[in-house]
């Protein structure tokens, strides 16, 4: 996946504070302990002279087998007398360590596979954090949650257009959103929210994205318009280098596309946004769609592909009422 220079130095001096934090954290405990335990201190030093000298041996060349081992018999004769005295008060060896974000990579960011040097699991959600928070900077997301979403504006009373009432329809959406924010993987399902404007559709994929990141996922939220006119000026620019818009839309774990239909349609955009949606469910990766249309103008507009796939591979809520918007007011 291509990142921005941009989100790649973001990310990487991210994985850097943590790691300069850790060790910050471990040098004042450390001290501490040290300020207790006198004799603490000067095993560590011990330990420290031991790797030296061994590193000295090595570089020296010659025969050095011997003496190596009788370093290495000495420095685990050290630890082992260290860490008896740490216990003897209360301590132990991960008391004077960096407690690291990342156990595997101790926050570099990378890590040793195969006889190469690749990227650590942790620096590739940094990423995709990082991608995703500079993606959502100007998005509403902070505007909308379950709390403020008001299920007293629609109507209690059934009508022959509907198989239930407005209240009961919109009760059963909301928990189901609600519930799918609470128990949300990167192999949750997709979404389809369709229906009139001023039903919801918009608050409630803010309040799913806002919950989602709280729990640590990479989610991005775009308007159609928006990530449209972005992804065309990405294929038709001259600058190709820093062009990472679909790779990230289709990477992070959650994607929230909000009014599907009102970007200028075009051959361009009815075939960006399908590859898009098409491309998550082929990583199995869960996206959120709402719109105005019905599936047949979304068919008419895009394909019947589309809504093919929007049908068997998403799970459907339909919004209906009364505009809500308009009762605010």
């Amino acid at each position: 996946m291509g990142y921005s220079t941009e989100v790649r130095k973001k990310s990487i001096e991210i994985i850097k504070q943590r790691k300069l934090d850790a060790e910050r954290k471990a040098d004042f405990k450390r001290e501490k302990i040290f300020s207790e335990i006198p004799e603490a201190a000067e095993y560590e030093r011990k330990i420290a002279s031991c790797a030296i000298k061994a590193g000295r041996a090595v570089l020296r060349g010659g025969d050095v087998k011997h003496e190596l081992e009788n370093l290495k018999s000495e420095s685990l004769k050290l630890q082992t007398e260290y860490e008896t005295l740490l216990n003897s008060h209360g301590y132990s060896t991960k008391d004077v360590e960096p407690e690291y974000t990342c156990e595997k990579c101790s926050d570099t960011g990378y890590i040793e596979q195969d006889n190469r040097t690749v990227m650590c699991e942790c620096l590739k959600r940094v990423l995709v954090e990082t991608a995703c928070a500079d993606l959502n900077k100007n998005s509403r997301l902070s505007l909308c949650t379950f709390e403020d979403f008001k299920l007293d504006y629609y109507s209690k009373e059934k009508t022959s257009e509907f198989p239930r009432s407005p209240y009961a329809q919109m009760e059963n959406i909301f928990n189901y959103c609600k519930a799918y924010a609470r128990d949300f993987s990167v192999n949750s399902e997709s979404v389809f929210m369709n229906g009139k404007t001023g039903l919801g559709k918009t608050h409630l994929s803010l309040a799913i994205a806002n919950e989602v990141i709280k729990r640590g996922f990479g989610v991005i939220y775009v308007s159609a318009p928006i990530v449209v006119s972005k992804l065309e000026k990405e294929q038709f620019s001259r600058n190709k280098e820093n062009n990472h818009l679909e790779d990230t839309l289709t990477e992070c774990d959650l994607l929230i596309i909000d009014d599907l239909g009102t970007e200028f349609i075009n051959k361009f955009s009815s075939q960006a946004v399908y590859n898009l949606f098409n491309s998550r469910l082929l990583l199995g990766k869960p996206t959120i769609v709402s719109t105005n249309l019905t599936l047949d103008k979304i068919q008419e507009i895009y394909s019947e592909r589309f809504v093919s796939r929007i049908v068997g591979e998403a799970h459907r809520l339909d919004f209906f009422g009364s505009d809500v918007r308009l009762m605010k007011k």
